[in-house]
């Protein structure tokens, strides 16, 4: 049997390639073993997102933990990432699960594991229950959830919405006089949403395991359609959208614009700090802008660069005064709320930051500018083979590249994956995801225009 590894964040395969009830069973007979490594009482909070198969997968995995004597608390319905997060610390569980392959494209499924903390289950604990995977599993019975006395139904939903509603100043977010509109992706979040603002435009809140054939990540060549809605409408004054599992974010402005996690950030520590009172450290993935050092400089906070996986970030909100914990693929976690990505919570924050400052996004980015300087950002996702993947890598790693688009190298960085930065303050990353067979090149330049023409040249020259 094939091992099962778990990447940046979790197990992903293709449906009935190798996404199958065997190594669901595989995988959840690993975890199983290690929650009774765990605890005398094992439990587990555990669920699905919208994709093809949930249900299904959902019963496999409960199967396997209660023929190891684990008590499961099932999620009724779809849910979020972050709910199944919640679930783990509220009931308490040993760990929790949920499956989901987050942002992948529809022919894909995945297993999440979350600590009972609240967060991403961090690295040396993945690696014990990697190891504990089997090649085969003993035959197990397959229950009926809803009779099982293991088994026990919690609507993770409600307790999500009830936490939102005690954090937010939701009304001020409906009465302030500015639009706003959502975008599920057909997603997770979208049952949350649709409860909370149900006046609200909502675009794709309804089930549709397919994505109607586009990758549920919130990044601008996915949300066309949204884009569009926004500048046909002309009066939404901010758009907010959210990937398949609704832990990352995707925000656009009045114009349509897409407004990427560079600036969320760095709109969410500004907020936090000069109109909360919030201070704590600021811990960001090694693919995020340098003007976040730039941000915490302004407001002396202490700041620390991490590789790319917001397992590498979770542990810190454990262990220290943590401020924010962010990701450039739209992955963001503050104090107050549990330490996991979370883009409808990230999303209700920058409402209320408009709704109470009355100011439009655009105009809340210039007070961004003010301090950092204008800066633009753009990526792009090479889906090529992987013997040319391993070529460019390697001449990464040999120090082959000493220029880009014209302009020359003056540092390397290569905490994870090899970043180039240039005389202008621009740079340059290129590094392998951990979850699907791409090569991604990210840019940084101070205008719209500028790092196109930079991102093009630079690929061109990668893939030459």
């Amino acid at each position: 049997m094939e091992q099962i590894k778990f990447g940046t964040d979790g197990w992903r395969a293709i449906i009935a390639k190798d996404f199958t009830v065997d190594n669901v069973k595989r995988v959840s007979y690993g975890t199983a073993l290690r929650m009774k490594q765990m605890s005398a009482t094992p439990s587990v909070v555990l669920g699905h997102d919208c994709r093809f198969g949930g249900p299904l997968f959902m019963q496999t995995a409960a199967s396997v933990f209660v023929s190891q004597g684990v008590k499961v608390y099932y999620a009724q319905g779809f849910v979020s990432t972050p709910m199944i997060s919640l679930g783990a610390k509220y009931f308490n569980t040993t760990l929790g699960v949920i499956l989901t392959a987050s942002h992948n494209p529809p022919t894909y499924n995945g297993y999440k594991l979350k600590g009972n903390f609240g967060g991403p289950l961090l690295p040396d604990e993945i690696a014990k229950v990697e190891a504990l995977i089997p090649d085969f599993v003993p035959e197990t019975d397959e229950i009926d959830m809803a009779s099982h006395p293991l088994c026990e139904k919690v609507d993770l939903e409600a307790l999500y919405i009830e936490r939102v509603k005690a954090a937010f100043d939701l009304e001020a977010i409906k009465n302030c006089g500015q639009r706003f509109a959502y975008d599920a992706m057909y997603g997770a979040g979208q049952g949350v949403m649709s409860k909370l603002f149900p006046e609200m435009d909502l675009l794709h809140c309804d089930e549709n395991p397919g994505f109607k054939g586009v990758a549920p990540e919130p990044i601008l060549k996915n949300l066309g359609e949204f884009s569009q809605y926004i500048k046909n409408d002309g009066h939404i004054r901010c758009g907010l959208a959210t990937d398949g599992d609704a832990d990352r974010i995707g925000l656009f402005d009045s114009q349509g614009n897409f407004v990427d996690s560079h600036h969320i950030i760095l709109l969410l520590i500004h907020y936090l700090v000069k109109y909360k009172g919030f201070t704590g450290k600021v811990v960001t993935a090694f693919s995020v802008t340098d003007k976040v050092k730039k941000m915490c400089e302004h407001y002396g906070l202490e700041q620390e660069t991490v590789k790319i996986g917001f397992k590498y970030i979770a542990g810190y909100f454990l262990e220290e005064d943590v401020l924010l914990g962010g990701e450039e693929s739209g992955g963001i976690a503050v104090k107050g709320h549990i330490p996991e990505r979370d883009g409808i919570w990230m999303g209700l924050i920058i409402w209320e930051y408009m709704a109470k400052s009355g100011k439009s996004l655009e105009e809340l980015m210039e007070e961004i500018y003010e301090i950092v300087g204008p800066f633009k950002y753009d990526r792009s996702d090479l889906h090529i083979d992987n013997a040319k993947k391993e070529a460019v890598m390697a001449k990464c790693a040999a120090n082959g590249y000493q220029s880009f688009g014209g302009k020359q190298v003056v540092k390397l960085e290569t905490t994870d994956g090899y970043k180039f930065h240039f005389p202008e303050g621009e740079w340059l990353m290129i590094r392998a995801s951990g979850t699907e067979p791409v090569l991604r090149v990210y840019a940084e330049a101070p205008t719209r225009e500028a790092v196109a023409e930079f991102l093009k040249n630079s690929v061109s020259e990668i893939l030459n």
